[in-house]
């Protein structure tokens, strides 16, 4: 049980003077370092935490305006650039780089008052499904210290769940945001893609790239959004926001829902299943038309994005070269300095991905591999589009199992990679989803995955509210 209010109601107990900035933002960080057996957070921002906070109750005692957020304290992950703080994206590349500027979405949530206080662990560049990849410390999941916290939000996830502060920032890629949400209990939104400004955001496969909060219910993470969403010049793939506040949801009825059959394929644990199913049946007890629908293409998604994804990663990841910023080591010839500095501060997940990424651009395999996975990208992206001249809305699980044990896929690249195969496919298409926290199986969170259109999120955010309120 979390002894948070809503987000609403804690900029409420602000302005009114019940509480004030600096209780919330002390709460916060006596919260962190009460948990800090978990790992969940790399970097804490005391001194700058605190002075926002004096300002803003400073503002409110004064008279003044202050925002949607005013006094709220959250957690950023540390791919996140924001001041008072390291930003390495869990690499040891990047240790002790400190950001000359601050990402858009960080910018926009200080702009309404709300308070970052500290940076969360994730798997490093955001490479994994664990958080185990990160070069710093291993995350451990808050309902069993022995499982992992999912990734590579991990850390973000287990923040919210170990009720560090109202609300969490992540990036999900492939599954990165819903994942960890799934695992950890909490309810996690990937918006449609571009609706949230990437700049400031290090980059791992900028075509899937998504920025989401991290709540424990719906209300707050769409309140969130609102503060967030919206065309940035500072980076050229964001799109128009609804001019319709992402808080006004609706009433979602006479919902068609469908039921995506390959996410129920063999694989997919008892537990899960019966959770997920029952959620559904209840969904359907509303008055909700619920029907099967199969898009074969789904099975080819998970190849085709760990085609796509290693490219792009190859590409981001060439910035990183021991010149510019972060770690230098000392060579003899250039040469010398970018081959140690890469070895040395990239982790083995980073490597590998770096390796593939680059081996299916090459010459001879362009053709054979990355030009034919986007094409599959193209067959998924009708598939989704053909889907939602039926329906409203597409569930499924969001993972086929729950949180698995530490290390128990580490040897095993593949296994790891088969974790996000539920996850995928909305990235590559680029459309909105949510994981919705909806029972427990073995003594270990589900979630509840609901995927719509492009630029539904407003409506995705209705139906996830539904979902929440029958539970």
């Amino acid at each position: 049980m979390t002894d948070w209010k809503s987000i609403s109601a804690l900029v409420n107990d602000v302005k009114s003077g019940e509480t004030t900035a600096q209780s919330l933002v002390n709460k916060s960080l006596n919260k962190i370092n009460e948990a800090k057996e978990y790992s969940s957070i790399l970097w804490t921002l005391d001194e700058r935490a605190k002075a926002r906070a004096v300002e803003i109750d400073r503002r409110v005692s004064s008279g003044e305006k202050v925002g949607r957020l005013a006094g709220v304290p959250f957690i950023a992950k540390d791919n996140f650039l924001v001041f008072g703080a390291d930003t390495t994206a869990a690499s040891n590349i990047l240790k002790g780089f400190k950001s000359p500027y601050q990402s858009t979405a960080i910018n926009k949530l200080e702009s309404e008052g709300a308070i970052c206080v500290a940076k969360a662990n994730l798997d490093a560049f955001a490479h994994g499904s664990s958080t185990e990849n990160s070069d710093f410390m291993t995350t451990l999941n808050p309902h069993d210290k022995t499982r992992v916290p999912g990734g590579s939000s991990g850390g973000s996830a287990a923040a919210v769940a170990l009720d560090l502060a109202p609300f969490a920032l992540g990036t999900d890629t492939g599954g990165s945001i819903r994942l960890p949400a799934s695992f950890c209990g909490v309810f996690g939104l990937k918006p449609t893609y571009g609706l949230v400004s990437r700049s400031g955001v290090i980059a791992m496969a900028s075509s899937t790239d998504v920025i989401g909060p991290m709540t424990r219910c719906v209300e707050d993470a769409a309140l969130v959004l609102e503060c967030m969403a919206g065309k940035d010049d500072l980076d050229g793939t964001t799109i128009e926001r609804d001019q319709k506040s992402y808080t006004e949801l609706d009433k979602a009825t006479n919902l068609r829902v469908g039921v995506v059959k390959e996410y129920f394929a063999e694989g997919v644990d008892d537990g899960v299943r019966k959770v997920t199913m029952d959620a559904i049946d209840k969904l359907r007890s509303t008055g909700a038309t619920i029907e099967e629908i199969s898009m074969p293409t789904l099975d080819l998604a998970l190849a085709c994005y760990y085609i796509i994804c290693p490219a792009e990663v190859s590409s981001n990841l060439s910035r990183y070269d021991g010149i510019r910023y972060g770690l230098s080591e000392d060579g003899s010839t250039l040469q010398d300095v970018y081959t140690t500095t890469r070895s040395r501060g990239f982790g083995d997940e980073a490597k590998r991905r770096i390796m593939i990424g680059t081996y299916v651009l090459s010459s001879g395999y362009y053709d054979a591999y990355y030009q034919k996975a986007q094409l599959v990208r193209t067959k998924i992206v009708n598939e989704f589009n053909s889907a939602f001249e039926k329906y409203d809305v597409l569930v499924g699980p969001t993972s086929p199992v729950t949180a698995f044990k530490l290390g128990e896929h580490t040897k095993d690249p593949l296994e790891m990679y088969l974790v996000d195969i539920m996850t995928v496919a909305s990235n590559l298409a680029g459309v909105p989803a949510v994981s919705v926290p909806v029972g427990i199986t073995k003594g270990m969170p589900v979630g509840f995955q609901i995927i719509a259109d492009k630029k539904q999120d407003r409506h995705l955010l209705s139906v996830a509210k539904k979902i929440e309120d029958i539970l």
